[in-house]
């Protein structure tokens, strides 16, 4: 049942119990469906608008804590862009979180200031953690000092601590998505940087040190695949100038997500059609060169055009497919099943999994900017944030 238009999700999120999946929406896969092979037996299920975020800008990340805060985080595409991470309320309004200061670029004072953020996560203990890839333009060298991982106090709504990633940034990098692993005395952090061309890289972060390692770069599983081109909404994806013949677009590692046991990172690029993963011990020991970390990356194997992933408590590897306004997950034997989809899930980007077994994701409309249409901006906010149930806790 379609959610009324401003109706907040908050009703499920406090509940601390799993909710059961119905055995029609739980089916099991096809028989017969090998690694790689997708499950057709049934039509995708149908997916809930949950919440219209009235964001002022192209909204693509989400987080959602325990208690039902929502929040979504706009990357500073460019200079205009008023805020970059925002509160969403139960009417649907976005305030600037922690604040409006906060919000305002100050590349004097970076790490004071939130500059462009385009994702952040909760940890184990609903700490909300942002990833500022440090480019209140959008493009160009990071900000010095303006690449950092920030840690929120929710209860008093304020910046706790600051983590400079400055050791593992190059001039060309576009910092995208994060993963925070803290528990049985490990505190780690893992972010895809997409670049601003072929390259991308991975970034491995020791929170208890500050210790930033960057792994992976020139790696074919890092790299933005050539030849390539994403279809949304039945359009090739183009860089289309108001002047100038139209470009492809590029972009390296960009979803990322962690095994239940964190010992596993699985990963893609933005252009690209595969799924990789990586050993996470590799990625911080100091002991390994990085072509020791390249030779232990995994080809999982085709999973389409997507944006981002997470897991679940089964270690199965949500998908957004973005050219088929879709969700779909793989499972560990390499089966991959469609399990949603919706004509209002334009541009999938951002996942989140709450305790009572919803799929949340957001429908950040990426392909409707200006830069993709030759100045014109096509997009329509509010922005849709909508769920599906699973049969599966988070994987943290």
């Amino acid at each position: 049942m379609v959610l009324a238009r401003r109706d907040l999700i908050a009703r499920g999120l406090t509940a601390a119990t799993a909710v059961g999946l119905s055995r029609s929406a739980a089916a099991a896969p096809a028989p017969g469906t090998g690694p790689g092979q997708a499950t057709t037996s049934r039509g995708a299920g149908a997916m809930e608008l949950a919440l219209l975020a009235d964001a002022p800008s192209t909204s693509t990340g989400l987080a959602i804590s325990r208690s039902g805060r929502v929040f979504v985080m706009m990357p500073r595409f460019n200079a205009k862009v008023p805020i970059t991470v925002g509160e969403v309320a139960p009417d649907g309004s976005v305030r600037p979180y922690p604040s409006k200061a906060a919000n305002r670029p100050d590349p004097k004072n970076p790490q004071a200031s939130l500059l462009h953020v385009p994702n952040g996560v909760f940890d184990r203990d609903d700490t909300l953690w942002l990833l500022d890839a440090g480019l209140p333009e959008g493009k160009g060298p990071p900000v010095p000092g303006g690449a950092k991982l920030v840690q929120l106090d929710l209860a008093e709504n304020r910046i706790r601590r600051v983590v400079p990633l400055e050791p593992g940034i190059t001039p060309s990098s576009s910092l995208n998505d994060l993963r925070v692993d803290i528990r049985d005395g490990r505190a780690f952090a893992y972010i895809t940087d997409q670049g601003q061309g072929e390259e991308g890289a991975i970034l491995a972060v020791d929170l208890n040190d500050g210790r930033v390692v960057r792994r992976l770069q020139g790696h074919a599983s890092t790299k933005s695949q050539k030849n390539l081109v994403k279809f949304v909404e039945h359009r090739p994806v183009m860089l289309r100038p108001e002047t100038g013949p139209e470009k492809p677009v590029q972009g390296g590692a960009n979803g990322i997500a962690l095994s239940p046991d964190g010992r596993r990172l699985y990963y893609a690029p933005l252009i690209g059609r595969r799924l990789y993963a990586v050993d996470t011990a590799s990625l911080l020991d100091p002991n390994a060169s990085d072509a020791e970390v390249a030779a232990g990356v995994e080809d999982l194997g085709e999973k389409g055009m997507t944006g981002g992933l997470t897991t679940d408590a089964m270690d199965r590897v949500y998908l957004t497919l973005q050219e088929q306004n879709a969700v779909a997950r793989r499972h560990p034997d390499g089966r991959i099943e469609v399990i949603a989809s919706d004509e209002r899930l334009i541009w999938a980007d951002t996942f989140w999994i709450t305790p009572d077994r919803w799929l949340y994701v957001t429908a950040a409309q990426v392909n409707r900017r200006p830069e993709y249409n030759g100045g014109a901006d096509l997009q329509r906010p509010p922005y849709a944030i909508l769920r599906v149930r699973i049969d599966a806790d988070p994987a943290g």
